[in-house]
């Protein structure tokens, strides 16, 4: 069999937040004044790994809230947990505990200050970075392939984001798909099933044209295999939310302008 090359597919299929956009230091650095206030000495790994925990609970109890909402939820539930822990910081691992589930949370005193910090929390998501190599990148891409979002995030979450990539004469990406659109968030396969019928629909690619590109392996990698969907992994070195899965990906990267000049030396050799 011959060995896959980038340029056999015809649409990339984005994930953005850990891929595109640094969500690990957006929301990292909006948790400190939590960790702070509650004497918690977290590393950043610890930290992300605890909220991760949060995050996933919740998206699998609420597949129709927003994702505005569900970062602010998820924002007042990581606070009651550390007031109601311990001091040590969360074990680093691949299983979820159930002792601290969404469904069990204590709720906080209500203060307005705290609504205030949660639903600021929420609404952060503009403010996430965006890594240095993506606009680059993205640029090179969109003059070989459709380029197309697939998001856990909620419509006006994502126009933020969307503006700052795209920016003046950067790229268009040609279809954005988002959790609220499909009423369910990744890694369910409806998601995704919902993407390649939008993208056959759209651009009459057949899923073999269709390349998944993230770094979540939970989110992303799991659910493509599940449909037999090619995937590109980011790996964006030291991320930890969403890599505590085990997946196969047909090509690897460390940025996404890697895969971007690997994609401009196989154009180069045709």
């Amino acid at each position: 069999m011959a060995e896959p090359k980038l340029t056999q597919f015809k649409a990339l299929l984005f994930d953005v937040y850990g891929t595109l956009v640094d969500w690990e230091t957006g929301i990292y650095d909006r948790l400190k004044p939590l960790l702070e206030r509650a004497n918690k000495p977290w590393s950043k790994k610890e930290a992300l790994t605890a909220f991760y925990s949060v995050e996933r609970d919740l998206q699998a109890q609420n597949p129709g809230m927003l994702y505005a909402d569900l970062l602010a939820k998820g924002h007042a539930e990581f606070e009651s947990r550390l007031k109601g822990g311990g001091s040590a910081a969360p074990a680093v691992t691949t299983e979820s505990d159930p002792s601290t589930s969404a469904s069990g949370s204590r709720s906080g005193d209500g203060s307005a200050d705290e609504d205030a910090e949660h639903i600021a929390f929420g609404q952060s998501i503009k403010d996430w970075p965006i890594f240095p190599d993506t606009i680059p990148a993205l640029s090179m891409l969109s003059e070989t392939y459709k380029l197309v979002v697939l998001s856990n995030v909620d419509r006006t979450s994502f126009a933020h984001t969307r503006a700052a990539l795209e920016g003046p004469g950067h790229f268009t990406f040609d279809l954005v798909i988002t959790a609220q659109d499909v009423g369910s968030y990744k890694p369910s396969l409806a998601n995704f099933e919902y993407a390649l019928k939008e993208i056959k629909e759209k651009f009459g690619i057949d899923k073999d044209g269709v390349l998944v590109v993230a770094n979540s392996l939970a989110h992303d990698h799991v659910p493509a295999n599940a449909l037999g969907i090619a995937s590109c992994w980011i790996e964006r070195p030291g991320a930890t939310m969403g890599q505590d899965a085990k997946a196969r990906h047909v090509f690897d990267f460390k940025t996404l302008g890697d895969m971007a000049d690997a994609v401009a030396k196989e154009k180069a050799k045709s």
